[in-house]
This record gives C-alpha cells, structure tokens and sequence, in this order.
C-alpha cells in the first residue's frame, strides 16, 4: 500500500532514469558493432610471448585499417577493423605472427549491406513485440472496463517496457562513449528476454489486480480502485522480487565467470532485469491509480 500512497517518489526516480537514458542516447549515441555497421572481427591468441595491448595497437596502425583492439582472457585479443579484403587479412595475420605462439581462433566478416539489414530488422522485430503485448493485454483483460478500460492497461504496459528499454540502452550508450563497448544482435536479443520477463511480472501484478476487483464486486465491500491496487502489489510483491532475485543471481555469475562473448550479454540482462522487476511493481501498477484518479478528476 505504501507503493501506491508515495507513488510520486517513484515516478520522480523512472523519470530521472528515463531523461538521462534518453539524453545518453542522444549526445552520444549507441556504438554498432559490426553486426550493424559492417565490418571484420579477429580472435587471436598467443601462448608464448604475449605483446601487451599498445603493441598488438600499435603493429597494426601502419595498416590504415581503422582497427580496434580489446583483451580477451589472459592471452587474447579481439581486433576489430573495418572491411578489409583476403589479402589485407593476411597482411594483418603476417604483422601479428611476428610473436612466437601466435594463432587466429575465430574470424568473422560482415558487409554494410547485411549491417544495415540486421539493424533495421531489429527495430522491426522490438516494435513487432509491443504491439503484439499490447494486442495480448488488450485481449486478456477485455471483462475489466472499470475503472480503468483494458486497452488502457496495454498502455501503461507499453509504457513500462519502454522505460525498461530505455535504461539499458542509455547505460550502453554511455559505455559505448567511455569503455568503447558496442552493440550487437546480442543486445538486441537481450532487449527481447527484458520485454517478455518485465511484461510477465507486469502481467501477474495486473492479474491480481482483476482478480481482486471481482472479489469486491462480489462482496460488495466497496474498496477503492487505490486500496485494491495496493493489496494487488503486496500480494504479488514477493513472488516478484524472489523470481528476479534468482534470475539476476545466475546472471551475475554468468557475467563474472562466462567468456567474454557473453559479457555484455548478461550485462544488458542484469540491467534490463533489475529496471523491469521495478516498473512492474513500482511504475505500471501505481499508474492504474493515476490514470483512475485523472478519469474521475475529468469527469467531474
């Protein structure tokens, strides 16, 4: 019930959350990798003499490749460059092989064309999403027309998972400027698991909160709209942290143990995660109350 009564607190906090995510995005906008923009992606690694990283940095700038280079492990690197031909790969490969114990484990190769694809086809797919949940919403609580209509809930939803792509993508954006980290069909992929985990949680608090109008209905007890969305909330509060809580451990623990492919993956999961768990139950809920007490103030 306290949720609800000092819901102002938390619209004030997903606001702040919300404007520095949106002013990240727009002063320094999110870094495509090469699954986006093109380009070339080489794992090496050197079992013998390992360059430190300002060498490996410094071999290839004569080059003129544009090249990139991040550590992976304890004796790799991950270079990448912009599109280069065969013949330019092996130019590179000759520069690098100067240290003993030197081998190429992976290399990868995409053009602006396939980039610029997959990056609309990603847009594509996250709008597809919401509006399919807010079709679902629609649908699934069609019987609840007071008071508040149920297209209504679709939107409060949308908005919620909005504020839950937003974060993310401005916490990307500003290690995209400061650390260099990019972007993928990973963290699009990520994005996605946010939208149907946060739109889940959302979902049972919703359910609750239909189920709880119907059971006054019934007993006439004559709740109001705000009382009963604040024992929704109580009643479904700790199911939610608890499920989230479990979520993020594994995740954790993925991001501090797994390999470096999947780093920024369970990165953008953790914060994706973390924000989604708290619009559910801070955010869209206490809208409902909102939304509720406008109509009245409207109507009268």
């Amino acid at each position: 019930m306290h949720i609800v009564k000092y819901r102002k607190i938390f619209y004030i906090i997903s606001a702040i959350l919300m404007v520095g995510s949106i002013g990240a995005i727009t002063f320094w906008g999110l870094n495509p990798g090469i699954d986006f923009k093109g380009g070339a992606a080489l794992e090496i690694e050197y079992t013998k003499n390992i360059p430190t990283q300002d060498v490996v940095q410094a071999s290839l700038t004569p080059l003129n490749f544009d090249a990139s280079v991040r550590p992976i492990g304890n004796n790799g690197y991950l270079i990448k460059t912009k599109s280069i031909t065969d013949s330019e790969r092996q130019a590179m490969e000759d520069v690098l092989s100067k240290e003993d114990g030197f081998s190429v484990k992976q290399f990868s190769s995409i053009g602006p064309i396939l980039g610029a694809e997959a990056m609309r086809k990603s847009l594509v797919s996250i709008f597809i999403v919401l509006i399919c949940i807010v079709l679902f919403i629609t649908f699934a609580f069609r019987h609840v027309s007071e008071p508040v209509a149920s297209w209504k809930y679709g939107l409060i939803t949308v908005f919620a998972l909005s504020h839950d792509v937003l974060v993310p993508a401005g916490v990307f954006a500003f290690l995209g400027h400061f650390q260099g980290v990019e972007i993928d069909t990973l963290f699009v992929t990520a994005l996605l698991v946010v939208l149907g985990f946060s739109v889940h949680d959302t979902i049972v608090v919703f359910d609750r909160v239909r189920e709880n109008l119907r059971i006054s209905k019934d007993e006439r007890d004559k709740k109001d709209f705000e009382q009963i969305v604040g024992e929704s909330i109580n009643q479904t509060f700790v199911r939610s942290i608890n499920t989230s809580l479990t979520t993020l451990l594994a995740l954790v623990v993925l991001f501090i143990f797994g390999g470096e492919a999947t780093r920024m993956f369970s990165l953008a999961l953790l914060i994706g995660i973390t924000v989604g768990t708290y619009s559910s139950v801070f955010l869209g809920s206490p809208l409902l109350v909102t939304v509720q007490k406008y109509q009245d103030r409207k109507s009268k």
